[in-house]
């Protein structure tokens, strides 16, 4: 099987999010990698912008990461940078001075600090990416910031990726309209440590950079960091949240203001949304399967659980192929290291019981539950009957068109 030009997990339509006041943008053409479409996003935000973010945990992070890193305790944002077709990652002394030109380019053309600019690169590992392709870019975009549509954005921050992903959530305080629109990408390299391979969140509500950070850093446990494609965390793996303040509406400057735990609730919103079609766009994907596992001891146990089984190539490989093979779940309980008791173990496909009790269940019926695996959208259920922890992690099979995208990526 090839991989696809565009996901069969492709959404149909995608969202017309509106404009969010104190954000501007424009995309242009570099050259990159890619020939005849849009590689680099130039973002503009107003004065008095605040900026939250996380970043990989990969030792080997990239430079653009490391500029990140540096800039977000200011909590500022004017400006960000993002290129497709190049990652600058494992670039030495010449990724380093890469970003620090960029960020002048981009400082110089929106008149701010280097300081209040953030930078973002995907793409190709080990490859230097020269300054120079930037130089005349960033000027001649910032004389045509738009604020819509958003779609032109998302297009422009992709590599593998088979379609845009885009979201977005409009939320209400004391009859004012706040909104929220996120962009992401992401397709292969996904097993996200802190965010993933790269996602920009932007609002217009009035909300302090900490609290920003604590709730971002809060969500992506359970969206982004709760997401798999191949096992892999990028060296780039980045997640910016920025927040213009321009909503009529009082600032939110404490987590113990109840409007931050309803804000909260919809940034996840969106920021799930983007981390399930992350998922849905795994090179060479063919379903979007949800692992869960209930009776753990701990959550954090029940996490790693269902992990190592959305991560294990055997497992993936038997969904890409419709097989019920259930045992190849057992395989990864065990190898978890996870406080697992084999004898107390029950394993559902969908709603169909296929193994209890450490054995296959009397009730299974190899029709019915072959007939379940031939869907788009598959779930495993893990029991273990050891605890209350639980989590889910979402995950895609895997095809020859993973092998096919990955086998020669740098040519």
């Amino acid at each position: 099987m090839a991989a696809h030009p565009v996901s069969p997990l492709a959404p149909k339509s995608y969202p017309d999010l509106p404009a969010i006041d104190g954000v501007r943008y424009a995309t242009a053409e570099a050259g990159i990698k890619y020939k005849n479409r849009t590689d680099v996003l130039l973002m503009a935000f107003d004065e008095g912008t605040t900026a939250a973010g996380v970043l990989t945990r990969s030792k080997c992070s990239s430079a653009a990461v490391d500029w990140c890193r540096a800039n977000l305790p200011g909590g500022k944002a004017r400006g960000l940078v993002v290129n497709s077709g190049n990652a600058n990652a494992f670039t030495g002394a010449k990724g380093k001075e890469s970003v620090e030109l960029t960020a002048e380019y981009a400082a110089k053309a929106l008149g701010c600090k280097t300081s209040e600019i953030f930078l973002a690169s995907t793409g190709v590992i080990g490859e230097p990416l020269p300054a120079s392709k930037f130089a005349g870019v960033l000027d001649e975009a910032a004389t045509r910031l738009a604020e819509t549509p958003w779609i032109e954005p998302a297009k422009a921050i992709m590599t593998t990726d088979t379609f845009p992903k885009l979201a977005g959530a409009v939320l209400e305080f004391d009859d004012v309209e706040v909104r929220i629109n996120g962009i992401a990408k992401g397709s292969g390299m996904i097993a996200p440590d802190m965010a993933t391979m790269l996602s920009f969140v932007v609002t217009d509500m009035p909300i302090a950079a900490d609290v920003l950070q604590a709730l971002l850093s809060e969500h992506v446990q359970k969206s982004f960091n709760s997401i798999t494609v191949d096992s892999d965390t990028s060296t780039s793996d980045t997640l910016l949240a920025f927040a213009t303040g321009k909503a009529k509406v009082e600032p939110i400057t404490s987590l113990s203001d109840p409007r931050a735990a309803f804000f909260g609730e919809a940034l996840f919103d969106v920021l799930f949304e983007l981390a399930i079609l992350t998922v849905r766009d795994g090179e060479g994907a063919t379903k979007q399967v949800a692992v869960n596992v209930e009776g753990a001891t701990s959550d954090a146990s029940a996490f790693r659980i269902a992990k190592a089984i959305a991560d294990s190539p055997l497992v993936k490989t038997a969904i890409a192929g419709e097989d019920a093979n259930w045992g190849r779940v057992v395989m990864a309980v065990g190898k978890a290291g996870e406080p697992a008791d084999r004898d107390r173990l029950a394993i559902r496909f969908g709603d169909l019981l296929v193994a209890e009790n450490g054995e296959r269940a009397t009730v299974y019926d190899e029709a019915a539950t072959s007939a379940y695996m031939k869907g788009e959208e598959l779930e495993v259920t893990v029991s273990l009957g050891l605890g209350e922890g639980s989590a889910t992690v979402y995950t895609c099979d895997l095809t020859h068109g993973y092998i096919t995208i990955n086998g020669d990526y740098r040519s």
